[in-house]
């Protein structure tokens, strides 16, 4: 008798999407302006308890959204310049595509890395109503320093840099640290200093005055006990 040998089909074993890595390539392809077309793809079809798994801490949650608003920004400028002129649009056209959510860079920003905060209220004020997506993936605790982290396109924004987990607190100090030697100016002789306007925009995010003199003394831009007048 003939024996039949039924050949079994080969199954490619297929790699669980890391989003936190993902977003890391997604930057790095953006920045060496490589197809990113299938990365994004990637991004929307995540599913929610992809996310969740991987979202699992407040570092993972800054390193993916930081990593993710920066390369987004970067693509979008990189498709179309002109859509920066109504900056209003900008940055409140839902276009960046997470886990099956439309999200903009200002559910990004004050939303997911800022705790569901209202955009121009100083940081004082909690959005009443935030979106269960939202509430599921911001952070826990709000860590002033991603505003160092951040590039909205402008001249002035911090560097781009790609973000680790394993590494995210060095490297928030590290890009706080740059920003300020090169955004800040303290003048002895008057005790006056002048900051970045995010400094007012978002003063109760830094403690307000008080906070904003206790870190910058932490930092060596000011001396300690000085208190100088502040200009924006």
């Amino acid at each position: 008798m003939a024996l039949l040998l039924l050949a079994t089909p080969m199954v490619k074993a297929v790699t669980p999407v890391n989003p936190v890595g993902l977003s890391m390539e997604l930057l790095n392809g953006v920045r060496y302006k490589t197809d990113v077309s299938g990365m994004l793809k990637v991004l929307a079809e995540l599913s929610e308890d992809q996310l969740a798994v991987a979202l699992n801490s407040d570092d993972a949650k800054k390193t993916f959204w930081i990593n993710v608003y920066n390369a987004m920004i970067q693509h979008q400028l990189a498709q179309d310049t002109s859509s920066y002129v109504n900056r209003w649009k900008f940055f409140r056209s839902k276009n960046i595509v997470v886990a099956g959510q439309k999200l903009s860079f200002d559910d990004i920003e004050h939303g997911m890395l800022r705790g569901s905060k209202v955009k121009w209220a100083g940081g004082f004020i909690h959005k009443l109503v935030p979106s269960a997506f939202e509430r599921k993936f911001r952070v826990a605790e709000l860590d002033w320093r991603v505003h160092f982290a951040l590039n909205c396109g402008a001249m002035s924004c911090p560097a781009v840099f790609q973000y680790n987990q394993a590494e995210i607190d060095k490297q928030l100090e590290n890009s706080t640290n740059l920003f300020l030697m090169f955004e800040t100016s303290y003048d002895s002789t008057a005790n006056s200093l002048q900051l970045p306007k995010l400094f007012s925009w978002f003063r109760n995010d830094f403690g307000g005055k008080k906070g904003t003199y206790k870190l910058l003394e932490a930092r060596e831009i000011i001396p300690v006990g000085s208190k100088p007048k502040i200009t924006y």
